[in-house]
C-alpha cells in the first residue's frame, strides 16, 4: 500500500465536534479518491456524542431521548467523547474491495497497541472490534447469581438499562464478561474507506450505560485505564497507535479473500 500520513484534528480542550469531523472526512475522502493526497488517518477526540450506524434499532437508543447523530457507517449505536482516541483511516483499497479484510487489519493494529501497554486482547467471532475476554461462562456472576439465572439468556427483549447497575455495560468486568475496549465501524465508498475506530483510553464507560452499545446486550465496555488499573491517557496512546497502524496498513498485502 501507499504511504500513510496522520493528521491530528484536535484533542482535549480542542476536541472536534462530530459533524465537523464528518465533514472533514468527506473532504479528505474526495481528495484521496482523486489521488490528490496519500492514504490519510485523521486522529482526534470528540466532545460527548452518541452516533448510530445504519443498523441501529430504536430500542438501542438512549431511553431519555438524548440526541443521536445518525451516520452512514456500518454497525450500530456507540458513544464518542473525552478519553477516547478516535481514528478515521481514509484509505484507497485494492479491487475487488474486501471490507472484512480492512476491519481485520484495524483490529490487528489495535490488538498490538493494547499488547504494548500490557493488556491482552482478542477478536470475538461475529463481533467486530477489540475485546478483553471474560471468564468462562460457568464462572461468571451477576449480582451474586451465576449466569445460569441471568435473564438475558432467556429473554430476547431484556433491556439492561432498566434493570440496575449490575447489568450495566460499564460493569461487565465485575461480572467477568467480555468487554470491548475498541469499537470499529466503517464505510467504503468508491473504493475508499471512511469512519474507523474508537479506542477507550481513560474514557468514562458509564456513558455507554444509556444505550445498548453496538446492539450487544450480553457483553460490556471497558478502557485501557480500567483494565490496567492506572490512568492511560489519549496522549500516551497516540504515538503507539500511529506506530502500529503504520506497520499493519503499509506492510500488509491486502489481498482479497479467495472465493
Amino acid at each position: 500500500m501507499s504511504e500513510l500520513r496522520f493528521v491530528h484534528l484536535g484533542f482535549g480542550a480542542d476536541a472536534v465536534e462530530y459533524r465537523e469531523a464528518w465533514q472533514e472526512q468527506r473532504r479528505v475522502h474526495a481528495a484521496r479518491f482523486a489521488d490528490e493526497i496519500p492514504d490519510t488517518c485523521l486522529l482526534l477526540e470528540h466532545p460527548p456524542v452518541y452516533t448510530a450506524g445504519r443498523r441501529t434499532a430504536d430500542s438501542e437508543r438512549p431511553l431519555d431521548g438524548t440526541p443521536v447523530v445518525d451516520v452512514d457507517r456500518g454497525g450500530k449505536i456507540t458513544w464518542h467523547g473525552p478519553g477516547q482516541l478516535v481514528g478515521y483511516p481514509i484509505l484507497k483499497l485494492p479491487r475487488p474491495v474486501d471490507v472484512v479484510a480492512h476491519v481485520r487489519r484495524l483490529e490487528e493494529a489495535l490488538i498490538r497497541v493494547c499488547a504494548d501497554f500490557g493488556l491482552e486482547t482478542s477478536r470475538v467471532e461475529g463481533r467486530s472490534g477489540v475485546w478483553v475476554l471474560g471468564d468462562p461462562v460457568e464462572e461468571r456472576t451477576s449480582n451474586g447469581l451465576t449466569l445460569d439465572f441471568d435473564p438475558r439468556l432467556a429473554d430476547e427483549e431484556f433491556d439492561p438499562r432498566l434493570n440496575g447497575p449490575e447489568y450495566a455495560p460499564s460493569n461487565a468486568g465485575q461480572r467477568g464478561e467480555d468487554r470491548k475496549v475498541a469499537a470499529i465501524g466503517i464505510r467504503v465508498a468508491k473504493g475508499v474507506t471512511m469512519h474507523g475506530f474508537a479506542l477507550n483510553c481513560d474514557a468514562d464507560s458509564t456513558w455507554f450505560d444509556r444505550i445498548v452499545p453496538c446492539g450487544i446486550r450480553d457483553a460490556g465496555v471497558t478502557s485501557l485505564s480500567a483494565e490496567l488499573g492506572r490512568r492511560v491517557t489519549v496522549a500516551e496512546v497516540l504515538p503507539v497507535v500511529e506506530k502500529h497502524l503504520t506497520q499493519v496498513l503499509t506492510t500488509a498485502v491486502p489481498l482479497p479473500r479467495a472465493v
